[in-house]
């Protein structure tokens, strides 16, 4: 063997594809919208969804009826009115629920309990 002393080597490595793991990209197992989780899930969602716009104010229509109402807090921040659409008043709130509000108004001289689904209640958009 005989020894090279002015000879180097230099290696160049040639541009090719880098091979990319595709198993990161993975997100886990599809979402099963038939199972009763995903259900509930949805469901706990929309109860949310409608609880936040009756208590910020969004104009509603109960069914069966053409006229809307929104829903105004108390300076306190305890309970609330309910007015319908050009500003009158229709009663007092002193429940919201996830799925019920409460209520009551006074008709000639007698307490009248009122209550609203909220499951039932079409907002306007």
């Amino acid at each position: 063997m005989t020894k090279l002393n002015k000879v180097t080597i230099e290696v160049k490595k040639e541009n090719q594809p880098t091979k990319v793991d595709k198993r990161k990209f993975n997100t886990g197992r599809p979402v099963n919208k038939k199972s009763a989780r995903y259900k509930r899930l949805a469901k706990q969602a929309f109860y949310a969804d409608v609880n936040s716009k009756f208590v910020s104010g969004n104009a509603f229509k109960l069914k069966n009826q053409a006229s809307e109402y929104h829903y105004t807090k108390n300076a306190d921040g305890k309970g609330g009115a309910l007015f319908n659409g050009i500003g009158s008043y229709v009663c007092n709130i002193n429940y919201i629920g996830r799925t019920k509000v409460q209520g009551f108004t006074y008709v000639l001289d007698k307490c009248v309990n009122v209550e609203i689904n909220l499951k039932e209640v079409q907002f306007v958009s």
